[in-house]
């Protein structure tokens, strides 16, 4: 039996996140304040008494999803991973589970991702949306073929849905098309940009020198990287995933997969929400899955 644990994404947030924490646990309280100074703002005020329009800001929603799944993880006793996984924003949290970033270099890290995200996306206005009920195999086709514009799989969460991104014609575009092949829903979400596609390019260019520049130490086990699904345990490898993260797609199913294939039988979210253990049990019916949050 291997426990794998998995830290969620931008879009797990809530009005309230971490109140209860912060109230209850000394060591909490600290990590909180710690995130405060760093970040040069009072975080917990907005994750505890905000609206859900303020979470919704990226430079607030990146850093407060990864400090509620680390602070969580790192004040709940004997958690012990055989293996972690994060989707999309959650790598830079199971990194911290695994030892490979300190507390600090990665809530500078998640801050600067943040940010670069916005920059890139106002720099080029566009969007997402989840496709419901096609195969991968069709959804790649149809988007292959759209030549015009930018739009790209985001995305592979589970089997029969998959998020794509692109410009905002692209997305339009697509979800037509892709209404035709037969898809149930194609839905464009309410994103500030499209994360994961080549558009977030600048993003990327930022993010790579900060990267670069902060120290990654080797892992306490494997993290399945969301650019291709593999463990990875060379630093200098993890980085370069890191990197690659931003333009690339998000392949949970293919993690999930994967993880269950190298002995995961139990799969535990650390962090706001339920979704990622919604889709585990999408991906792999027998999965015992769980959550702290």
């Amino acid at each position: 039996m291997k426990h794998a644990y998995i830290f969620p994404g931008q879009g797990a947030q809530f009005s309230g996140m971490g109140k209860n924490l912060y109230e209850t646990n000394s060591l909490a309280k600290e990590y909180f304040e710690q995130a405060n100074e760093i970040l040069g703002f009072r975080i917990t005020d907005i994750m505890f008494q905000g609206s859900d329009e303020d979470l919704k800001q990226t430079k607030v929603t990146q850093p407060a999803v990864f400090l509620h799944s680390v602070i969580l993880f790192e004040t709940t006793p004997d958690l012990i991973p055989n293996m972690v996984a994060g989707h999309s924003l959650g790598e830079f949290s199971a990194l911290v589970a695994n030892k490979v970033l300190s507390f600090e270099d990665g809530l500078r890290l998640v801050a600067k991702r943040a940010d670069a995200m916005q920059k890139a996306c106002e720099m080029n206005p566009s969007t997402m949306a989840a496709v419901l009920g096609l195969e991968d195999e069709v959804i790649e086709k149809v988007l292959a073929e759209i030549t015009e514009e930018i739009v790209v799989p985001a995305n592979y969460n589970s089997p029969g849905q998959l998020v794509i991104s692109g410009s905002i014609a692209g997305i339009n575009l697509a979800c037509e098309k892709l209404k035709t092949a037969g898809a149930k829903r194609a839905l464009v979400l309410q994103v500030g940009g499209a994360f994961h596609s080549p558009l977030m390019q600048p993003a990327r260019e930022e993010l790579q020198e900060a990267i670069q520049n902060t120290n990654f130490r080797n892992p306490t086990c494997p993290i399945y990287q969301n650019v291709d699904a593999h463990p990875y345990i060379d630093p200098t490898m993890i980085k370069q995933n890191l990197i690659n993260q931003l333009t690339s797609p998000v392949r949970w199913t293919q993690i999930v997969q994967k993880m269950t294939a190298n002995g995961a039988t139990h799969f535990t979210e650390v962090g706001p929400g339920s979704v990622l253990q919604g889709l585990v049990k999408k991906i792999n019916k027998e999965a015992i899955v769980a959550g702290i949050n």
